[in-house]
């Protein structure tokens, strides 16, 4: 029985650790005042991809710190179910996390219910990728991603031969539509005769799903691969098929599995919001806000492009790059229309982060089937 016992008590231990954890070196560093800091994450910390870049940030900014801030994280809870992300809140806060970070998009209402709840007035709220915020303890970030979008469009569009790119995709939501129009119109303004097609998996973490929407590309004669999903899936369907890889996220250009089809990936740095805005919570200067760093702040970026991007590719990337940095260009700007055939910028104008956050559709060139 005492056997018995202990094999279950080990087991327990398992699943506790795998459901949350906090860095070793936190363990290690931290002292007992440490402001601690709890993730909510979709994923696991080691996915490959979305979960994984975030997780990339939280430890450069523990690191940081130098054992002032210790980060705590709840990996793989569901986004699609209130009750988990708030258990997975709670149980953070239980753990003596004042401050408390939801990593994907289907945890807001989660963390708005805690937010404006008497019972946690005194935590900080911060959510990625969401829209709903308060003026007490309640912010928001995210990225214009339009920006490195429009690059890895470029080097598609100037590396097809079919001339036909193939997207998986998320959900036909705007935040996905964004990136698949700034991806099109980079492509098109290099390769006017591209074709983008998408196909939506109706979820951001499916890792069947983002490999079948890839194959299903590929047949249709797709030759490059680039996604708004979660992990390596569709980059692994485009190495075993001889087709080109864009990723999301990560630099994934030392991944073995996709090394000889990999080209580059627009990617986050999340340590560039999460240091400043941790720093002002520590101080007391916090208030919240509606974040949208860019390539010139350095919250988004383009991962290094492989030697498979020829040197003409990479010279035109760096140079519309530089006029993005130096606030010259912007992706939305000048006159495009959608597929069925509505003005969304006029020729002339620019769009400014409203307008693009009110983008309701594909772009002329691409098409998505859900």
């Amino acid at each position: 029985m005492k056997k018995i016992l202990a094999i279950l008590l080990a087991l327990i231990m398992v699943f506790s650790f795998a459901a949350c954890g906090g860095s070793d070196a936190s363990q290690d560093e931290a002292g007992d005042d440490a402001l601690k800091v709890g993730f909510i994450y979709i994923g696991s910390v080691n996915d490959g991809g979305y979960t994984q870049a975030q997780h990339d940030g939280t430890v450069a900014m523990e690191k940081y710190f130098k054992g002032k801030v210790k980060a705590l994280w709840q990996e793989n809870v569901s986004d699609s179910d209130k009750s988990a992300a708030i258990d997975a809140a709670t149980n953070l806060i239980d753990q003596g996390c004042t401050v408390i970070v939801g990593g994907s998009y289907g945890f807001m209402d989660a963390l708005d219910e805690l937010a404006n709840s008497d019972d946690y007035k005194d935590i900080k709220f911060l959510h990625f990728s969401g829209n709903k915020m308060n003026n007490t303890n309640f912010g928001n970030y995210f990225g214009a991603t339009e920006q490195p979008r429009y690059l890895t469009g470029i080097v598609a569009g100037m590396m097809t031969k079919s001339n036909k790119l193939g997207y998986v995709a998320a959900y036909p939501y705007t935040e996905v539509q964004i990136g698949i129009n700034a991806f099109t119109l980079g492509a098109q303004s290099v390769n006017p005769n591209v074709e983008v097609k998408v196909v939506y998996i109706n979820s951001w973490y499916d890792p069947e799903k983002e490999r079948s929407a890839a194959d299903e590309l590929l047949a249709q004669g797709c030759d490059i691969i680039t996604q708004h999903c979660d992990t390596t899936g569709p980059q692994v369907a485009a190495a075993e098929a001889g087709a080109y890889a864009i990723g999301y996220n990560l630099d994934n250009g030392k991944v073995e599995a996709v090394k000889g089809s990999y080209l580059t990936s627009p990617i986050w740095h999340h340590e560039k919001f999460l240091i400043p805005t941790i720093e002002k919570i520590m101080d007391g200067t916090w208030t919240p806000e509606s974040y949208y760093g860019t390539l010139a702040d350095g919250y988004v970026d383009l991962a290094p492009m492989t030697d498979l991007v020829p040197a003409e590719a990479k010279t035109k990337v760096e140079e519309v790059k530089a006029q993005m940095i130096a606030g010259e260009f912007s992706p939305f700007s000048g006159k495009i229309e959608y597929s069925d055939g509505r003005i969304l910028c006029e020729e002339g104008q620019t769009l400014d982060r409203a307008a693009i956050w009110s983008i309701d559709g594909l772009v002329k060139g691409a098409s998505g089937t859900k």
